[in-house]
C-alpha cells in the first residue's frame, strides 16, 4: 500500500517545526511528508528531517507550488500554518497581511488537481477572531475581530469554506512550548518571561486581557488525531474547533505560574491595565475560548497551562 502524503506549509515557523517533529516521531513512518518554506533552505530542518522533502513556495504568488505537483503529486493531507502573525506588522502592512493569511493561491493549487476534494485542508486560524467582549467564546459565536491580523484570519477561514469542500479550521490561542530545532527569530512567551524575570527587573504585565493558551505538542496531537479520524472514516470534513488549553489566564497569572515554576520573585511582576499601554494595534480584552467541542469531537483533553509551562522547560532542560 502507498504511503499517504502530507504536505506541512509554512513549515519554518514554530507550530511548523513542531507538527514535521511530530510526524517524525511516529512509529513506522506510514506518511510522506512534504514542507515549504519561503525565503531559504532551512539547513537545520533538513538535517533533521532528511526523509522530508522541501519546496521554496510564495505564498502570495503561488510560485513553487508546480514543483510540488512534480515532485511530490497530489498531497492527501495539507496542514497550513504559514500566516503573518504579528498583529503589530499585519496592521502596518494589510495587504501582505491578507495575501499571506488567506490560502488563495493554495487553494487554487489543490483545485488545479482532477481529485480535488480528495485532500484535507487542515488550516490553522487564531483566537483573534472574536471581539473579546466576553469570556469563554464558542465556535458558534460570531466573529467580529478588531485588527488586521483577526480580520484577515478570519477571511481565510470564510474563503476556505467557500472554495474547499474538506477542511478542519483551527482557531488556535497563544501556543506556547520549547523551542525548534531551528530556532524561531520571534520570542518566545514561555521563555521571554523566564528570561525578562530572571534578571531581576520589574516588569508590567496586563491584569486585564485573557487568553487561553494551548501546549504546543497538544496542538501536533490535535493535528494528527484529525487526519487519522479522515482516513479511518473516509468521510470529507467541514469542522470548526476552538483549540485553546483548559484555562483562562491573565498575562499576569502566565507571569506568576512561570516565576512560581522557576523560582522568580513575583514581586517583579507589576499589574497593569491593557488600556494603559499603546501597542500600535488594538488587542482584543478576553477571548477566551469554550474548547467542549474540540473535548467531545477528538477525545483530547489538552494539557493544564502550569503543566505546559513545566513541561516546557524540563524538554528545553533535556535538549
Amino acid at each position: 500500500m502507498s504511503k499517504k502524503k502530507v504536505l506541512v506549509v509554512g513549515a519554518t515557523g514554530y507550530l511548523g517545526q513542531h507538527v514535521l517533529q511530530g510526524f517524525a516521531e511516529i512509529r513506522g513512518t506510514p506518511y510522506d511528508v512534504a514542507f515549504t518554506y519561503n525565503s531559504f533552505p532551512p539547513q537545520p530542518l533538513l538535517d533533521a528531517f532528511p526523509d522530508s522533502l522541501a519546496f521554496q513556495v510564495d505564498l502570495k504568488t503561488g510560485l513553487g507550488f508546480h514543483s510540488i505537483s512534480r515532485q511530490f503529486g497530489q498531497p492527501d493531507v495539507v496542514v497550513n500554518c504559514a500566516a503573518l502573525s504579528v498583529p503589530r506588522a499585519c496592521e502596518k502592512d494589510p495587504d501582505t497581511a491578507t495575501s499571506i493569511n488567506v490560502p488563495t493561491s493554495l487553494v487554487n493549487w489543490l483545485s488545479s488537481f482532477t481529485q480535488d476534494d480528495n485532500t484535507l485542508l487542515i488550516h490553522l486560524s487564531t483566537d483573534q477572531v472574536y471581539e473579546g467582549v466576553k469570556s469563554f467564546y464558542k465556535e458558534e459565536d460570531e466573529a467580529v475581530p478588531v485588527n488586521v491580523y483577526g480580520k484577515s484570519k478570519f477571511a481565510a477561514e470564510r474563503f476556505i469554506s467557500e472554495k474547499w469542500a474538506n477542511f478542519a479550521i483551527l482557531r488556535s490561542s497563544i501556543i506556547f512550548g520549547p523551542q525548534t530545532v531551528s530556532p524561531v527569530p520571534k520570542s518566545l512567551p514561555i521563555q521571554w518571561i523566564d528570561g525578562v524575570l530572571s534578571k531581576g527587573d520589574k516588569v508590567q504585565f496586563f491584569y486585564d486581557e485573557y487568553r487561553c493558551p494551548v501546549y504546543v505538542k497538544d496542538v501536533v496531537t490535535i493535528i494528527l488525531t484529525l487526519i487519522d479520524k479522515w482516513f479511518s472514516e473516509g468521510k470529507k470534513m467541514q469542522l470548526l474547533l476552538n483549540v485553546g488549553g483548559p484555562d483562562r489566564v491573565s498575562r499576569v497569572q502566565m507571569a506568576e505560574a512561570v516565576a512560581q515554576i522557576r523560582g522568580h520573585d513575583s514581586s517583579l511582576i507589576k499589574p497593569v491595565s491593557a488600556s494603559s499601554i499603546d501597542r500600535g494595534v488594538m488587542s482584543p480584552a478576553d477571548i477566551s475560548m469554550d474548547i467542549t467541542k474540540l473535548v467531545q469531537t477528538l477525545n483530547i483533553s489538552p494539557t493544564p497551562f502550569k503543566d505546559g509551562v513545566k513541561l516546557t522547560f524540563a524538554v528545553e532542560a533535556c535538549s
